[in-house]
């Protein structure tokens, strides 16, 4: 699109201001104010029936005066008002509003119903709006500040989204007082409209945007804000602030997994996954935002410490442990080059103790030779007033000697009086300062972060191809007869065959309802076996005398049937109980008691969890969650992140443990949520896991009735690949291939199908000269998010190899109802209906996303692709701006 849908709200030629005022600090007259102070006074409309004008300018009863478009209303008049002007916007063509005004859902059902209210009418008139109950929004660069803050950020390229207008103007403060600019503010307000999702669509393609910090308290549409998110922090570097960090009250938990997993757990696993950094007080945003506008980024996270004095490098250096940040060992080049210029008792070592009389040259000879040492990705550079130092001119010497660096380089002078002046000095260079070590470790400390999270937003797991498929219908046979029965809760038996459907090896458990049929069974399965109540109510057996363990005998087998019922209906006398399932005692001599288990969070749905099994998981807390679907790399990055992970290697007499085997399960455990959006919670504890293998040795699956109009995928906030469109396909002459969505890995093979079009192929595709794609192109063909875009490939094996003979895709307009494509087929196999096979799937594709209009530039002298656009239906018109283009429009 040649612009963001939203670009008249952030980029307005004019505005009318709704309750303009001139009454002393009221809301009206201060955003009015902020607005006459930068903005074009023509094109600034007061509206207030009681007043001729306002601040000088002639103020207007009604839009019906205003006889000019108007872009932007900004809405400052009571809440029971706004119903009635968002009505009068619509009918005058305005297409974007900011509501300031307060008194919504925040204050009852009469706020929710008013409310309401509001989108109904914005949404008849096709009107988007921020807040209500907002601080407003910023623009700097263009002059715009729909605000009612006292005063006005300056033009920057970090942007700020807050969902509290009261931290805003607290961050606001603070980057005036430290030169700290803005290319957008945003106030959300409620968010009755528009939400992070959309706010981050428009910076994704701001070209004033370079980093961007969230500010976040609740999230809408999961969906819509991870798709936002991994698009924006694959481009941009993104920090967020998210309060409530504790469990959600009140969860009736059924399982282990749902005790232990908090919607803090799983908001910091959709952080991670998304590639963004977060942040825990707000200290960290201002960190953050000193870090993020700073030109130098890290390669690595070895930091080097400059000071002179001990304590604080010490200081530093407890930081940087903290937060795993490695200090940078010196090469022996660099200590030679240091030991020429500093005192014999310096600690030649990083922290590098220059002495407390250095001297500004001596500041200055340090830094560089640390910032020449290639082990070093980061410098910190460390400053206490003693009686001889000179912190001004110490400071002119750090900033000289870090110009046009690319390594990011941070200071801190301690203290107060005697720094200030310094403080300005490196302000006003851009170089980033601290009052503490602490915050100054921690801002560099964001900087590495985002470029270690970076991995995790780059995974994009693929089918599990290489293994036996699942029997995705059989399990769902299972579940749909669960359900039909009026139950949620699986026996051990199904939940059982649920795990063996999706190739989870499981200890077998057979079902019995009398002492005698135990005996059986026992005698069948060979001793020594275990035995537990067979109930839909309890989910803690062992917590009710439900279990008995090691039974060595038949003489022991019926007794132990009948204490297993009489303990229970002690315990639990209101529990159903079916029975008692016999099944072999599983022991091995080596096996660590895992837990892996899934819960669904409110906001982000199914979620994966891993951690130390047992009977006492939840005094153990010991467990890390990660939003599926994953693949090998995000399966190991979520073992690690647990202290049972150390006990999987070997330690003592005991080998180690069969991490594949483990990693197995997790990837089948995330197949099976992806593909069953109905499993509400699953709960494997234990999982034995030793040298040979894993096995499920107990089971509890939660299930629930998914919504049948649901479109595929749409529980999950991430959407995951879709094996749905792979598909086996033949040409006429009998040539099979196979089309499916690209891949991560397919980046060699899309590398070279690239590379061997003829010149006047990759003409047509790309419209410039080129030879191959750059890493970053050739990533951003490659990673997708499936919920923004689609790629198909067509591939053929040949030598036993596969080789992509075409491609088609689209990419999912800001608007969100429409999509651009594009497709092109290895010249040896073009005239062979590969390109118009390919459309036809995308187009498809596209039409089950829910998008209404595909469209696409194509040269005008690239017949075969106007006649092959053509004969799908798409309408084709010549571009009005430039003549070698058509456009090619298709109704979906």
């Amino acid at each position: 699109m040649a612009q963001h849908y939203l670009s008249k709200l952030f980029k307005p030629e004019s505005i009318a201001v709704f309750g303009a005022s001139d009454r002393t600090n009221s809301v009206g007259q201060l955003v009015f104010s902020n607005l006459l102070s930068n903005w074009n006074r023509d094109r600034l409309y007061p509206i207030n029936p009681s007043h001729p004008q306002i601040a000088g300018v002639a103020a207007h009863a009604s839009l019906d005066t205003v006889d000019q478009n108007v872009d932007l209303a900004v809405i400052t008049t009571p809440a029971s008002s706004v119903p009635s002007i968002i009505q009068q916007c619509g009918e005058h063509g305005v297409s974007n509003a900011v509501i300031l005004s307060a008194g919504f859902r925040e204050i009852g059902k009469d706020g929710e119903q008013l409310e309401q209210d509001v989108i109904k009418t914005a949404r008849k008139y096709g009107i988007r709006f921020i807040g209500p109950n907002c601080l407003g929004v910023m623009r700097p660069e263009c002059g715009l500040n729909a605000t009612f803050y006292k005063g006005t950020a300056q033009p920057g390229k970090l942007a700020l989204v807050s969902q509290s207008g009261a931290l805003c103007t607290a961050i606001l403060d603070w980057a005036d007082a430290n030169s700290v600019g803005f290319s957008t503010v945003v106030s959300m307000g409620i968010s009755a409209d528009i939400d992070f999702g959309e706010v981050l669509d428009f910076l994704i393609h701001d070209p004033e945007t370079e980093s961007i910090l969230l500010y976040i308290e609740g999230i809408h549409d999961a969906r819509r804000f991870m798709s936002g998110l991994r698009a924006a922090a694959r481009v941009k570097p993104v920090i967020a602030l998210k309060v409530g960090r504790h469990a959600a009250a009140g969860r009736a938990a059924m399982s282990h997994t749902g005790a232990l997993v908090g919607s803090d757990d799983v908001f910091e696993a959709a952080l991670q996954r998304a590639g963004v950094v977060r942040g825990r007080r707000i200290s960290h945003l201002f960190a953050a935002a000193k870090a993020l506008a700073s030109p130098g980024r890290p390669e690595g996270d070895a930091l080097a410490i400059v000071t002179n004095g001990g304590g604080p490098g010490a200081i530093a250096s407890d930081t940087a442990s903290d937060l795993d940040i490695p200090l940078a060992e010196l090469s022996p080049q660099t200590i030679r080059a240091l030991d020429a210029v500093l005192p014999p008792t310096w600690s030649r070592a990083n922290p590098v103790d220059i002495i407390g009389d250095a001297t500004p040259d001596r500041y200055r000879q340090a830094v560089e030779i640390c910032l020449n040492d290639s082990k070093v990705q980061g410098l910190l550079v460390l400053l206490t007033p003693q009686a001889m130092t000179q912190p001004t001119e110490v400071a002119e010497a750090v900033i000289a000697a870090s110009q046009n660096q690319t390594k990011p380089v941070f200071v801190c002078w301690m203290g107060q009086s005697q720094v200030d002046e310094a403080r300005e000095r490196f302000t006003a260079a851009g170089l980033p300062s601290f009052h503490t070590p602490e915050t100054a470790v921690e801002a560099f400390h964001f900087l590495v972060r985002h470029r270690q999270t970076r991995q995790q937003l780059l995974q994009t797991p693929a089918p599990l191809g290489e293994w036996e498929p699942a029997d995705v219908d059989g399990a769902r046979l299972i579940v749909e007869g669960v359900l039909s029965e009026g139950r949620t809760v699986l026996s051990e038996t199904e939940s059982k065959a649920l795990l063996r459907a999706f190739r989870i090896p499981t200890a077998p458990a057979l079902v019995v309802r009398s002492p005698n049929e135990a005996l059986v069974q026992a005698e069948a399965i060979g001793f020594p076996v275990a035995m537990k109540i067979n109930s839909p109510d309890i989910t803690h057996k062992s917590d009710v005398g439900g279990v008995k363990l090691n039974i060595l005998n038949a003489q022991s087998v019926r007794s132990a049937y009948q204490e297993l019922l009489r303990e229970v209906a002690k315990r639990r006398p209101e529990a159903r109980l079916d029975g008692v399932t016999v099944e072999p005692m599983v022991k091995r001599r080596h096996g660590r008691e895992l837990l892996v288990g899934v819960v669904s969070d409110p906001v982000f749905g199914p979620v994966v969890t891993f951690g130390a099994g047992g009977t006492a998981v939840e005094v153990m807390g010991d467990r890390a969650v990660a939003l599926p679907p994953l693949n090998r790399f995000l399966v190991r990055e979520l073992v690690s992140r647990t202290r049972v992970a150390k006990m999987l290697g070997p330690f003592r007499d005991m080998p180690a443990a069969h991490r594949g085997a483990l990693e197995e399960v997790l990837l089948r455990v995330s197949e099976l949520v992806c593909e069953l959006p109905t499993v509400d919670e699953l709960d494997i504890n234990p999982l034995i896991l030793d040298e040979t293998g894993a096995v499920a040795v107990d089971a509890r699956v939660v299930v629930k009735h998914a919504r049948t109009t649901a479109q595929r995928y749409s529980h999950m906030a991430i959407y995951p690949y879709p094996t749905h469109l792979v598909q086996r396909w033949q040409l006429p002459d009998g040539t099979n291939l196979t089309v499916r969505p690209v891949r991560p890995e397919d980046a060699e093979l899309e590398q070279a199908f690239v590379r061997e079009l003829s010149e006047r192929s990759r003409y047509f595709r790309f419209m410039q000269a080129l030879t191959e794609l750059s890493p970053d192109l050739l990533a951003r063909f490659t990673q997708l998010d499936y919920d923004r875009e689609m790629a198909l490939i067509a591939v053929a094996r040949e030598q036993g190899k596969e080789r992509e003979i075409g491609v088609a895709r689209y990419v999912i307009n800001p608007d969100w109802r429409s999509c651009e494509f594009a497709v092109a087929v290895a010249d040896a196999w073009q005239g062979r209906g590969v390109a118009h096979h390919l459309m036809e799937q995308i187009i498809a594709s596209a039409r089950s996303q829910g998008l209404r209009r595909m469209t696409g530039q194509i040269l005008a002298d690239n017949r075969e692709m106007l006649e092959l656009a053509s004969t799908l239906g798409f309408e084709i018109s010549r571009n009005p701006e430039d003549a070698n283009l058509m456009e090619a429009n298709l109704a979906l």
